[in-house]
């Protein structure tokens, strides 16, 4: 199956940022996935004031991964992430609906400002 995961880490260290995508990255290839894209969004606002790991957050430093792999697979990534005290959220969704042809027409590249149709 095809995901999409957002996430946003404290902002400060592009290290830390680029750590947990390694982390993240690494889980998926050892288990027989297959990352498509991944694509740094830099430091924004968050929507609202988060409090996680007793800390207050305005700020966030989005990435967002696509990768294929088994729900198996992409449990172990959730259960990772929520355990890393250097995220702040993250959501992982699945695109298409499974079938070769729907998935064939979503693309490696991430966009920002534009939308993409399924």
């Amino acid at each position: 199956m095809l995901y999409e995961l957002i996430a946003v880490v404290r902002p400060g260290k592009l290290g830390e940022v680029k750590e947990i995508v390694r982390t993240a990255g690494s889980l998926i290839l050892k288990s027989g996935g297959t990352i498509r894209g991944i694509k740094n969004w830099g430091v924004f606002s968050l929507p609202k004031r988060t409090r996680k790991h007793q800390a207050q957050h305005d700020n966030g430093h989005y990435f967002i991964m696509r990768y294929d792999a088994s729900s198996r697979i992409q449990d172990d990534v959730r259960k990772t992430l929520g355990l890393d005290p250097r995220m702040i959220k993250f959501s992982s969704v699945k695109l298409g609906d499974g079938t070769l042809e729907s998935l064939s027409k979503i693309g490696g590249s991430i966009p920002w400002d534009t939308r993409e149709e399924f």
